[in-house]
C-alpha cells in the first residue's frame, strides 16, 4: 500500500482532495477541477480533486527521490532495430502510403528501492523543472489507480477556452536553429495540416486560423519549430454533457495527437503498431487538467514525460523518445536525435545531476545506456478508450 497521497500539480496550480476518478470523458463536461491523462493506447483516467490552488513546482528535496542506475536503461527497439524501422518507414513513403511516421522506442529501468517514499514521482518533476521551465510540466499522483506521471512537456495538445480550441504542435528538433532546414520544415507543415484537419472535424466550418506556422523556440540545449492551430467550437460546446464540441467531441475527433502519429494519419498508425515493440503508454498521450467549471482547459502531449509501474517484481521506471521521420530522413540521424532527446532527462532520472548541469546535454551516457535492447517488461493495463475516431479513417 503506497503512504503517497494523491495530488496533480498541473496548470501553475496543486490539487488535492481526490473525490472521484473515471475512464468515462464526458466527465470532463460535467463539473468541478479534473487532472486527465490519456494513455496513447485508448486508456483515459479522469480525477476530480476537491481543493485546487495556485502553487508553484516543488523544490527538490533530499531522499525523496532514488532513481534507476544509469547503466540499467534498456530499450524497446536497439540501434539496428530503430534505424531499419526508418528503412522501412522510407519504403512506405517511396510508395505512397505515407509521408511522415513518428517513429517511437520506451526506455525502462528498475527503481532501486520498491518503497514508494523512496521514488515520489512529485519529486521527480522537480527535478526536471530546475534549470529548464517546461511550460506543461507537472504531476499526477494516483497510486491507488497505477498512475505516478512526472512530465516536462513543451507542447500543447489541446487548450479550451469557452469555444475556441487551440493546439501547438511541435515538429523539427536541433541543437540550434541552425540545425532546422528544410527537411524540419517539411515536417512541421505536414503535421500542422493534419492537426487542421483533426481541428475541423470538431470546429465550426471555416473558423480555424494558423497564427503561427514553423515558429522557432528555444529550450536548454534544443530548439523546436512550433506551429499554432486556432478554432472555434459550435455554440452548444458549453459545460453540458454531450454538448456537440464537450472535451468526449475533442478527444474522439483528435487523438491520438497528430505531432506523435504522422500523415496520412491511419497510415501511420498502422506502422506504428507494426514497427514498435512495446506500449506507449501516457508516452504520447495526453496529460493535463480541466475545469469543467469554466469551460477551460488545457491538455500537452505526453512528451519529456516519465511513469512507474508497480505492478513488477521490481517497479519500473519508464520514458519515451521518438523522431518524425519522412524520406529526407537518415536512419542514424534519427537515431542520433532519440538519443539527444532522452539524454538529459535520463540522466536526471538517474540521479546523476539536474537540469543545469553542464555536461547533461551531450547524450554520451544515454548512447551507452539506452542502446541496450530488451523488450520493455510488462505493460500498464488500459482501461476504458476513450470515444476515438477509427484510426483507419483518412486524417
Amino acid at each position: 500500500m503506497s503512504d503517497l497521497t494523491p495530488l496533480a500539480r498541473l496548470g501553475g496550480h496543486l490539487a488535492t482532495d481526490l473525490r472521484d476518478v473515471t475512464s468515462d470523458p464526458e466527465a470532463l463536461d460535467s463539473s468541478g477541477w479534473w487532472a486527465v491523462v490519456a494513455d496513447y493506447e485508448g486508456g483515459l483516467c479522469c480525477a476530480r480533486f476537491g481543493d485546487v490552488r495556485p502553487a508553484p513546482l516543488p523544490a527538490p528535496l533530499p531522499g525523496r527521490w532514488r532513481g534507476p542506475a544509469a547503466g540499467d536503461w534498456v530499450s524497446s527497439l536497439d540501434r539496428a532495430a530503430y534505424t531499419e524501422g526508418v528503412r522501412r518507414i522510407r519504403a512506405a513513403i517511396g510508395t505512397g502510403d505515407v509521408y511522415q511516421v513518428n517513429l517511437c522506442r520506451v526506455l525502462s529501468a528498475p527503481l532501486p528501492d520498491p518503497a514508494p517514499g523512496a521514488a515520489d514521482i512529485d519529486q521527480l518533476t522537480a527535478r526536471l523543472a530546475v534549470g529548464t521551465p517546461a511550460a506543461y510540466a507537472g504531476t499526477v499522483r494516483l497510486p491507488a489507480h497505477g498512475v505516478e506521471i512526472a512530465t516536462a512537456s513543451p507542447e500543447l495538445y489541446l487548450r479550451r477556452a469557452d469555444r475556441t480550441v487551440e493546439s501547438g504542435p511541435i515538429k523539427g528538433t536541433g541543437r540550434s536553429a541552425a540545425d532546422l532546414g528544410e527537411k524540419e520544415r517539411a515536417e512541421n507543415v505536414m503535421i500542422t495540416d493534419l492537426v487542421r484537419n483533426d481541428l475541423g472535424r470538431v470546429c465550426v466550418p471555416g473558423s480555424i486560423t494558423v497564427p503561427a506556422l514553423c515558429a522557432p523556440e528555444p529550450y536548454r540545449n534544443l530548439v523546436h519549430l512550433v506551429s499554432t492551430v486556432r478554432g472555434e467550437l459550435p455554440e452548444d460546446a458549453g459545460p453540458s454533457v454531450g454538448g456537440a464540441g464537450g472535451w468526449a467531441r475533442l478527444l474522439a475527433g483528435t487523438f491520438p495527437p497528430g505531432s506523435i502519429t504522422g500523415a496520412p494519419k491511419s497510415s501511420a498508425l498502422r506502422l506504428i503498431d507494426a514497427l514498435e515493440t512495446a506500449p506507449r503508454g501516457p508516452y504520447t498521450g495526453g496529460i493535463g487538467w480541466v475545469d469543467a467549471d469554466r469551460g477551460t482547459g488545457a491538455l500537452a502531449v505526453g512528451i519529456r514525460t516519465f511513469w512507474i509501474e508497480r505492478d513488477h517484481p521490481r517497479p519500473l521506471l519508464r520514458f519515451g523518445t521518438g523522431a518524425g521521420i519522412i524520406w529526407d530522413s537518415d536512419p542514424e540521424q534519427e537515431w542520433r536525435e532519440t538519443e539527444l532527446k532522452a539524454s538529459r532527462l535520463l540522466a536526471v532520472a538517474s540521479g546523476e545531476n539536474t537540469m543545469n548541469s553542464q555536461n547533461a546535454g551531450n547524450g554520451k551516457n544515454a548512447e551507452a545506456t539506452t542502446a541496450r535492447a530488451s523488450a520493455a517488461p510488462g505493460t500498464r493495463p488500459v482501461t476504458q478508450r476513450p470515444p476515438a475516431a477509427p484510426r483507419g479513417e483518412q486524417q
